[in-house]
């Protein structure tokens, strides 16, 4: 024990330091005597050439100007910064966009939707109508009132209000109108009718075709067919009356002893009471025009009548002479 005790001081002498323990107290239970565990001690090797001070001594080839030293500009850690955040950016906005919420649909806009749609069923069938689209066409069909007995509905059809068949649109726009007209034409008909077509101020190019019209009397339930009682067309024009010519072999005898041609709103007033029908002001001003035309023939003629017996009677004399 002595000599171990000897070895440790001789150590520290050669040193100047204190030597490393080679064991560590253990807390045991109460009363019971500590106890400790020994370590075993790292192997080291120092050299007694140097001092300590020579150990931490930089040598004068070893010497550092710091100015001359290329260090990073502050705009160089600003890039660097901005090539990492870049990325970051555009990956929050592609996660922002890939948890972007679904828009709500309020009652307001479910009304609306239901405005701009509507289901109706046609022979038996579920059709929908874009009712948007035709919107500023819905003027074509219109109620008039009521004849005879105050039963009999009367169903005005203005071809003026028809679009342009020179719209990119057009076929749509006709498919949807056919729906709307045959459903509307069942929900004003409830017994007898007559259908009275405004034929006049309409431009060929808005003039039905035949296939549409042929369509038309074909999608027609069979009771609105037997249920019309007149067909009366208002200021015909050739076009129609050639159109009604060619459909004639496709459509009923029945139906073809319906149509009427009637050539001004004074007849039309002598046929139906016109207290609720909706005339529109190009056919009125239409009919102006060729009620006056046909006035100014009816002088001119006349004027070419009275002239002629002069000259006849003028004319035996010039023989007789």
């Amino acid at each position: 024990m002595d000599q171990t005790h000897e070895r440790k001081m001789s150590f520290e002498g050669a040193e100047g330091r204190p030597a490393p323990p080679t064991s560590l107290p253990l807390q045991g239970q109460e009363g019971m005597s500590s106890q400790r565990k020994k370590l075993s001690a790292p192997r080291i090797s120092l050299s007694l050439d140097q001092s300590e001070d020579d150990l931490f001594d930089t040598p004068d080839d070893l010497d550092i100007n710091v100015d001359d030293l290329d260090t990073p500009d502050e705009a160089d850690y600003t890039d660097h910064e901005i090539d990492w955040e870049e990325p970051q950016v555009s990956q929050r906005d592609s996660v922002k966009e890939a948890v972007e919420p679904i828009p709500t649909y309020s009652a307001q806009e479910e009304r609306q939707d239901s405005k701009l749609w509507r289901t109706v069923i046609i022979g038996e069938q579920e059709h929908r109508i874009n009712m948007k689209s035709i919107e500023p066409y819905q003027k074509v069909i219109s109620h008039g009132g009521y004849y005879g007995n105050g039963t009999s509905a009367i169903i005005v059809f203005a071809a003026c209000f028809l679009p342009d068949s020179d719209r990119e649109d057009y076929h749509e726009i006709m498919e949807n109108l056919f729906l709307y007209v045959i459903s509307t034409l069942e929900l004003m008909v409830a017994e007898d009718y007559m259908i009275v077509y405004l034929n006049g101020a309409t431009p060929h190019r808005r003039m039905p075709g035949l296939n549409w019209l042929k369509r038309c009397y074909q999608m027609i339930d069979r009771r609105l067919r037997k249920n019309l009682k007149s067909f009366i067309i208002v200021h015909p024009s050739w076009f129609i009356r050639t159109i009604l010519a060619i459909t004639k072999p496709f459509i009923s005898s029945k139906f073809s002893s319906k149509i009427k041609y009637v050539n001004s709103l004074a007849e039309l007033e002598e046929l139906i009471p016109m207290q609720h029908v909706h005339i529109p002001e190009c056919i009125i001003r239409l009919d102006e025009e060729l009620r006056e035309a046909a006035e100014s023939s009816k002088i001119h003629s006349f004027l070419q009548g009275s002239e002629i017996p002069q000259e006849s009677i003028a004319q035996p004399n010039a023989s007789s002479s």
